[in-house]
């Protein structure tokens, strides 16, 4: 199964419920997003291996740890994934950034694919896919399913806020994908909105309703 990583760093915590406030406008509401985005990637990429290589310092050559040239893709789920991306390129700025085009049928509440866009060399690199929120986890388990389709066989899951449901969805269809969270709310309502929740998240970064 699995991991679920839920992470409780005091300034991710507080820049959430700055988040989720209703009060919080588009622009704030974005550069948070961000903010935080790059607060998960530094244990999203805690396990990215090291090794040494010869460097010299104003003052003397030594060996120091360097990224072992691991290839790197992020892939947001359009359209509130692509809130995450600069977030994350500010700290993997090499990384490759594919997109993957969903929308939920208001009918049956599950996802449609609209577009399809990846690096070409997917197969070869780590996949972390964002989307702020995992409500019925139906969206990222068909992005999921489209990425390893095509090749993909480490990929990451990067949320900021999801449900119990949608966690367990995921786990279930997925269970090679580990999935990182700023936190895992209470429950879904009738609507599957996530319950406290911050509303929807594409809404509030483009300012549409």
């Amino acid at each position: 199964m699995s991991k679920v990583i839920v992470i409780d760093h005091p300034l991710l915590q507080h820049k959430l419920t700055l988040l989720r406030d209703k009060n919080t406008g588009t622009k704030d509401f974005k550069q948070l997003v961000k903010e935080m985005s790059m607060l998960m990637g530094y244990e999203i990429t805690r396990d990215l291996p090291l090794e040494e290589v010869e460097i010299e310092t104003p003052v003397c050559k030594t060996k120091s740890k360097a990224i072992a040239g691991k290839k790197l893709g992020i892939v947001p789920i359009l359209r509130a994934g692509l809130g995450m991306v600069d977030g994350i390129l500010e700290l993997m700025p090499a990384a490759k950034v594919g997109h993957v085009g969903l929308y939920r049928d208001p009918e049956t509440l599950e996802p449609v694919e609209y577009y399809c866009k990846l690096p070409t060399d997917v197969e070869e690199r780590d996949l972390i896919v964002l989307d702020p929120m995992l409500a019925t986890g139906g969206s990222a388990i068909a992005a999921i399913k489209f990425l390893k389709d095509r090749g993909a066989t480490n990929i990451k899951l990067v949320c900021i806020i999801a449900s119990p449901e949608g966690v367990e969805a995921v786990q279930k269809a997925h269970a090679d994908v580990d999935i990182y969270l700023a936190s895992i709310d209470e429950k879904l309502n009738d609507h599957a909105y996530i319950v406290p929740g911050l509303g929807d998240a594409g809404d509030r970064l483009f300012g549409t309703k």
